[in-house]
């Protein structure tokens, strides 16, 4: 045979033989399971539940420990250094602080474990005992993963706080534990002695920071608190050793107070081996995670999701490098101009996120290529399509040395924004897009895995696996968790559903948490024990099942409204699409049952909406007053209404009234959480007034 016909069909049946094999993947399959019944799948390379990845380690103060006597001369603990702080005046005179950061600074695994037994020393001797709890309310930082070290060390567990939280929430969540000792930075600081009046059991507070406010000195004075900075502690602890009382697998570690979008926040209790397991599930699913990472954490540590991360780096011997959303990248809001971002400088091979932080990414760039035009946008769009023709299977597509080329020549400007390293990326707290996650997957050249969890599951469900390219699912189930669809009837999704089983998502596994801390109403409501012994928690998500195994979120039980007329709208599925508009920074969609129709509150975005405003020659003073224009409300409703389309709503889901916001929803708002989630309650409480104008107008 000709040994040119040779070279072309020989890759072509390989590449045939690939595709198949890799279409019918099994990543789920079926597992016989106890309780209601529902349709269960279990995750295909583990016949059993996981419970832990290291022979003889069952707590995540045993999994630190190990790791530091392996590792105890490598860099585990990163924190760049403050040149500079300045202060920038806005053409509207708005002032925004701008830092100067240097390189990171390193502690080693045998420098944080001193610290760590220091730490621990030294809380024993403040009296801090093992059935006491301690919060953490503070900003992610290398001292907090050191003191949260140091409290596992002593068996003692830990409150959770998010530092954005509000001044009720905050008092609810430390009254309701009773911590006695909090941990936070100097910013909370103040925080705390404002409402130092609500605190009924707070003794003693340890600041992150040298410097203590002078508000709360005069609770010192006053005989209240005692108040000790880390440095103090660690002092205290390197003169008066005290020996561990390390923590059973069955032993609190976590109480962590979810920022909650309904409510009062609840806290959920979590177990060392709860923890454990995901950590062990994440460890099986992350392929060649070793030693040689560099880990970037930005994400709050008071959210399950970056706890478990970085207990996972730490646990493998890798580098984890602290930044923060602000200072992420060069471009970034905090990052004085013309110097580094963290990105930059540390140059990390792993990282987690939040949806709402790559989407920024990705308008970033689109952005940066739209406004250049002409041929690099030309060559930029031709290399995407042809990445994109090789996702979607083709043959012709950009494989081999094509795609090394596109990397090189035009993507690699892109992997540079994030240090030009990534190799894996994990995509958490919110659904993300199908268009962001091929994005980032083609422009970073490295594998985004979504992963589906919740607090009470210790962030566990579901993994995309790395060699799955779909996109708009969760992946199947992590080694640690039975995931099961029940039926809702109500809701018209039933297990029996064709072409795939659909229903109510329901969790069971090691991960699945104790409950909620003094709310044994709300537990026995989502938490069940099936009749073999199994804890089954009842997430309120729908969703369905491939027939590879991998779970789709299609839905929300509480998310559904029912209109004047019987149509059934699904909230949270509609904002989903509609936040695909190039204009749409936040949305939410409101739903009256009085009425036959839907409204929303669009949060704009202010570049894309500035830049549609100069296109179209419409002339304004400030922003809110380009928000209030007809035909800018007019251009977004068109917006709204082509990603409606796009995505075949139905008539009754697509609102018929908008009104625009000026101004970012951020957490400090308290109309999303710290993961960027929308707290619909609170925003409604707070746009009353516009929604009810909406449905009069």
């Amino acid at each position: 045979m000709n040994p040119y016909i040779v070279g072309i069909l020989v890759p072509l049946v390989i590449a045939l033989l690939y595709k198949t094999s890799k279409s019918t993947k099994k990543r789920g399959v079926p597992v016989d399971v106890g309780g209601e019944p529902g349709y269960a799948i279990r995750n295909a390379r583990f016949p059993t539940l996981l419970e832990t990845a290291w022979e003889g380690v069952s707590t995540l103060a045993q999994l630190f420990e190990m790791a530091c006597k392996k590792h105890g001369h490598k860099h585990l603990l990163g924190t760049r250094k403050l040149i500079s702080k300045d202060t920038e005046v806005s053409a509207d005179g708005r002032s925004f602080e701008k830092l100067h950061l240097g390189e990171y600074e390193w502690l080693t695994y045998g420098q944080v474990f001193e610290k760590v037994c220091n730490f621990a020393s030294g809380l024993a001797h403040l009296g801090t005992r093992s059935e006491e709890r301690v919060a953490i309310f503070a900003d992610t930082r290398a001292e907090w993963f050191i003191a949260l070290q140091g409290c596992f060390r002593r068996n003692v567990s830990v409150v959770t706080i998010y530092a954005s939280l509000g001044e009720e929430a905050l008092c609810y969540s430390l009254n309701e534990t009773e911590v006695t000792t909090v941990i936070c930075g100097a910013k909370e600081l103040k925080k705390l002695a404002e409402v130092s009046g609500q605190l009924e059991t707070v003794k003693c507070v340890i600041c992150l920071d040298d410097e203590i406010p002078s508000s709360a000195s005069e609770m010192v004075q006053s005989g209240r608190w005692r108040v000790v900075s880390i440095v103090d502690v660690e002092k205290l602890g390197r003169e008066n050793p005290v020996d561990a009382a390390l923590p059973l697998s069955a032993d609190v570690a976590v109480i962590m107070y979810t920022s909650g979008s309904t409510g009062q926040p609840k806290g959920v209790i979590m177990t060392h081996g709860n923890v454990l397991a995901v950590v062990s599930s994440v460890r099986t699913i992350v392929t060649g995670l070793e030693d040689k990472d560099v880990y970037l954490a930005f994400l709050p540590l008071a959210h399950i999701l970056e706890i478990a991360a970085e207990n996972l780096i730490a646990g493998v011997g890798s580098a984890i490098g602290y930044g923060t959303p602000m200072t992420l990248t060069d471009t970034s809001n905090k990052i004085k101009k013309g110097t580094k971002g963290d990105a930059t400088v540390l140059r990390p091979t792993v990282m987690a996120a939040v949806p709402a932080i790559l989407d920024r990414v990705q308008d970033g760039v689109w952005k940066k290529v739209d406004a250049k035009g002409g041929l690099t946008k030309k060559l930029f769009d031709f290399a995407y399509a042809r990445r994109i023709s090789a996702i979607n299977g083709s043959w012709f597509g950009a494989w081999g040395i094509e795609l090394l080329l596109w990397n090189f020549v035009v993507f690699r400007k892109v992997q540079a924004v994030l240090g030009g390293r990534i190799r894996f990326l994990l995509s958490g707290g919110a659904p993300l897009s199908g268009d962001t996650q091929r994005f980032i997957n083609i422009c970073l050249g490295a594998p985004i895995c979504q992963g589906y969890g919740l607090t009470e599951t210790c962030a566990g469900g579901t993994f995309s696996e790395v060699d799955d390219p779909s996109v708009g699912r969760v992946g199947n189930p992590v080694p640690c968790s039975y995931i099961k669809l029940i039926d809702w009837p109500e809701g018209g999704y039933l297990t029996s559903n064709s072409p795939m089983p659909r229903g109510e998502i329901v969790i069971s596994g090691p991960n699945v948490t104790v409950g909620y801390f003094k709310n044994e109403a709300k537990t026995k409501e989502v938490y069940k024990v099936d009749e073999r012994g199994m804890r089954w928690f009842y997430t309120g998500d729908v969703g369905q099942f491939h027939d590879d195994g991998c779970l789709e979120i299609i839905d929300r039980k509480k998310d559904i409204v029912k209109l004047q007329h019987g149509e059934y709208v699904s909230l949270g599925k509609v904002e989903a699409v509609l936040v695909a508009s190039p204009y749409v920074e936040n949305i939410m969609l409101h739903a009256d049952p009085f009425h036959s129709y839907c409204v929303a509150l669009v949060v704009v975005a202010q570049s894309a909406l500035k830049e549609l405003a100069s296109k179209k020659g419409i002339a304004f003073t400030d922003f809110a007053e380009l928000c209030e224009k007809e035909e800018i409300v007019k251009e977004l409703q068109a917006s709204l209404l082509k990603a409606a389309k796009a995505a075949r709503l139905e008539k009754f889901e697509i609102p018929a009234k908008i009104k625009l916001l000026s101004d970012p929803w951020t957490p400090e708002t308290g109309l999303v959480t710290a993961a960027l989630k929308l707290k619909r309650e609170a925003a409604r409480k707070a746009f009353s007034e516009e929604l009810s104008k909406l449905y009069q107008s």
